[in-house]
């Protein structure tokens, strides 16, 4: 099944993984010891992060660690960058909007100005 970095991140257990590797790279076991669920559902979790490449898989000496890889998320940096454009523009008419009525209300308030 392939997979994609959206559907990697849709799950909290796995944005709680990326969380705690993006701080520092962490064996298999240490991510699993963070967590309450089994080994097994942590590594299905780890399986998916790689293969949506927002974690990779080094081995140094007899221990594998795992790393994040962040430019896989750009793609949600971009997809939200999008979002964040458009509230952008909404906040900036508000404010505009809300000057405006505070300005209307102090002309009402000092009608000899």
């Amino acid at each position: 099944m392939r997979r994609d970095v959206f559907q990697a991140i849709a799950d909290p257990t796995r944005r709680d993984i990326i969380n705690l590797v993006a701080g520092n790279p962490q064996t298999p076991n240490s991510i699993a010891g963070s967590f309450d669920t089994s080994r097994q559902a942590i590594s299905k979790h780890i399986k998916i992060l790689t293969e949506c490449g927002i974690i990779t898989i080094s081995q140094k000496g007899r221990e594998r660690y795992c790393t994040i890889a962040p430019d896989k998320l750009n793609a949600v940096t971009d997809f939200l960058n999008e979002f964040r454009k458009i509230w952008e523009d909404r906040f900036n008419k508000l404010d505009n909007l809300l000057d405006e009525m505070q300005a209307n209300i102090n002309d009402h308030k000092n009608p000899n100005k």
